[in-house]
């Protein structure tokens, strides 16, 4: 899809069950792969990133099996570095496979090139190369320096030392070091220049480095030493958390939108620093409840987040999350110490800045932090994601705050979460419509406005919207042949509903829409695929909570396809040609019996037969036949078939 639409939301409660962590899934690939013995790995994560791990090592020598369906996989480890001793790599947009295997390579001894998308080539990766070369690694930049495509050539390393790197542009090359130097045989020492950024991501290369037998002395976080004299052993069995970073959209859905949320695969018993998420969400007024491997999130006692100013350079991931929490907030928000998100997927300072303003708030950005203050009411936006799959799931939480949203590339999430929609629609509850379709003059307004009443819900009457089309243009001399020039009216329409009138710039339009001239105007008006591309978004912002009653010709099929319940309203011509001369004949406006039942059968015909969106019955639509009902008995059915 090039894009998903998400509707107005009311809430979210539920549970899901956690996908398995990126970070901890590639990280145990390499080191299964590199061990001695056979390593069974349990729950991976199935995403692009892993897949492009799995074909790295297995175009390396690595050989691996799947366990049918599951996502368990057994690794058969080399005892060491690489057996294949010359290889190109594609490694897509995998930081979690490029840096690493960067470093492993670079100590196996063999000819090696790396290479990902255009992004990945603009990650830096000059201080992990800087790194390995002072241990004597032949690295070679094949287009930007400091930066992917990478050529590794075979050399004499010299290990043992001091290997200095930074840390203060990703932790991934601290992790990608530590990992490779036990293939060296030698201690070595490795210190961290700069401040160490995202230090709970260190943690789990250590935690991970350990149960594969290689534990590595740690000096506060500005030196770590690897042994001498170790190698990676198999522990046998090793199970994948749940992700903890993916845990925070349903978190914080819980937060926004009520709860409760319980998110299950981590808890106070993970590695993953992203579990103090939660610890943030607290500090915003949520409620957080917490197991061994589950948390669950409800919104705060008053309802609204607190504004907050948080230092989040230890849950860098999961702060983006955050950052469109602060929509929701009762004040400006800051989020500190962040500048690693400027060599992520994209520059997630700019995209989240941009994004951000496109559903209406305000945003201050720095070269390190975000300053986030909210609208009074959220814009409806098309949000673009950059080829990022946590702007995709990040963004989704604005339609918590009765706003749709639409989602461009969403299979994005494709890199860690392919399912995350699914999940996403299984936790939250859209926004109710009742959806009325039918035929001219089968009693669609009338009904529809008494069932919006009867449940305290919008009302929609989409025909209204193609009738003003036909008014303005007959009134500016607009052809109905000019559908460029019915396009600008429609994008333009100046129109508003009040208390059962309809206003066209400010004038009470209600009866000049419903003449004869006008209803021929607008189903002319209605063929047109422009004019209707026009009003479908204005159709689709009168979705609001608790909920929304539209009326037309193809409310359940076009505009609201998802609506919960689809009403076909109907009647034999000749009872709707009856109706219309007797509202016509009460309003003291002239009507003919014979021309009124003609033009019905002739527009019936038209909208059966239009190429656009042509009137027709959904198979998951009620069939509801007035031609014998009265008004009530009509209302009694549509409310009988929204409450059950």
């Amino acid at each position: 899809m090039e894009f998903l639409d998400l509707p107005p939301l009311l809430g979210a409660s539920g549970r899901v069950r956690l996908p398995g962590s990126k970070s901890i899934s590639n990280r145990t690939l390499l080191l299964a792969a590199l061990a001695e013995g056979e390593t069974d790995i349990r729950d991976l994560l199935a995403s692009d990133d892993v897949e492009r791990m799995l074909e790295a090592l297995r175009a390396l020598g690595v050989e691996w099996s799947r366990d049918g369906e599951r996502d368990d996989y057994r690794v058969r480890g080399v005892g060491g570095s690489f057996p294949v001793k010359a290889a190109d790599l594609f490694l897509g947009n995998a930081g979690t496979a490029f840096r690493p295997l960067t470093a492993a390579l670079a100590l196996s001894g063999g000819e090696y090139r790396l290479s990902g998308v255009p992004r990945m080539h603009e990650r830096p990766i000059g201080d992990l190369v800087d790194g390995l070369r002072e241990i004597g690694a032949d690295i070679r930049y094949a287009g930007n320096e400091g930066f992917p495509p990478l050529h590794i050539r075979p050399a004499a390393i010299r290990p043992g030392g001091v290997v200095r790197v930074r840390g203060d542009v990703s932790s991934q090359f601290l992790t990608a070091l530590l990992m490779a130097l036990p293939l060296t045989g030698v201690e070595t020492a490795v210190e961290v220049v700069g401040e160490l950024i995202s230090k709970p991501y260190i943690g789990i290369t250590l935690d991970l480095m350990a149960r594969f037998g290689v534990v590595v002395q740690r000096e506060g976080w500005e030196r770590f030493t690897v042994p001498g004299g170790v190698r990676y052993r198999t522990p046998g069995v090793v199970f994948v958390e749940g992700d903890a970073s993916s845990a925070s959209y349903f978190l914080a859905a819980g937060a926004i939108g009520g709860g409760p949320v319980r998110v299950e695969g981590v808890g106070r018993s993970s590695i993953q620093g992203d579990v103090r998420f939660a610890e943030a969400l607290e500090q915003l007024g949520a409620r957080i409840d917490m197991g061994d491997n589950w948390i669950e999130a409800r919104a705060p006692e008053g309802g609204r987040l607190k504004a907050f100013d948080l230092d989040l350079n230890h849950i860098p991931d999961a702060a983006m999350t955050l950052a469109v929490a602060a929509l929701f907030a009762d004040g400006p928000c800051r989020l500190r110490n962040i500048a690693s998100w400027r060599v992520k997927e994209t520059d997630r300072i700019a995209a989240m800045a941009n994004e951000l303003r496109k559903v209406g708030a305000t945003v201050e950005e720095g070269a390190d932090y975000l300053c986030v203050t909210p609208p009074e009411r959220l814009v409806p936006a098309a949000i673009d994601t950059y080829d990022d799959h946590r702007m995709a799931m990040c963004f989704s939480l604005v339609s918590l705050g009765d706003c749709r949203v639409r989602i461009n590339d969403p299979k994005c999430v494709n890199k860690t979460f392919p399912t995350y929609f699914e999940r996403f629609g299984e936790v939250t509850r859209p926004v109710p419509v009742v959806a009325i379709d039918g035929p001219s003059a089968s009693g669609k307004g009338t009904v529809a406005a008494q069932v919006a009443e009867a449940l305290g819900y919008h009302c929609l009457d989409s025909g209204s919207l193609y009738r003003l089309v036909a008014l303005a243009a007959m009134r500016t001399g607009v052809s109905f042949d000019d559908e460029s020039g019915l396009v600008r009216l429609a994008a333009a329409l100046p129109a508003r509903f009040a208390e059962g009138r309809v206003f066209l710039g400010g004038e009470d339009v209600t009866d000049a829409i419903r003449t004869e001239e006008a209803s021929a105007g607008a189903s002319k008006v209605a063929v047109l695929a422009e004019v209707r591309a026009a009003l479908l978004d204005r159709q689709r912002e009168y979705r609001h909570a608790p909920g929304l009653v539209a009326e037309g010709r193809d409310m359940g099929s076009v505009v609201f396809p998802d609506a919960g319940t689809k009403i076909f309203l109907t009647a034999t011509a000749q009872a709707r040609a009856t109706r219309r001369y007797k509202q016509l004949i009460e309003k003291g406006m002239a009507a003919n019996m014979e021309s009124l039942l003609k033009d019905l059968q002739d527009r019936d015909a038209r909208d059966a037969a239009r190429p656009v969106a042509p009137l027709q019955k959904l198979p998951d639509a009620a069939l509801l036949d007035t031609t014998e009902m009265d008004v009530e008995q009509a209302v009694g059915f549509v409310l009988d078939r929204v409450r059950s």
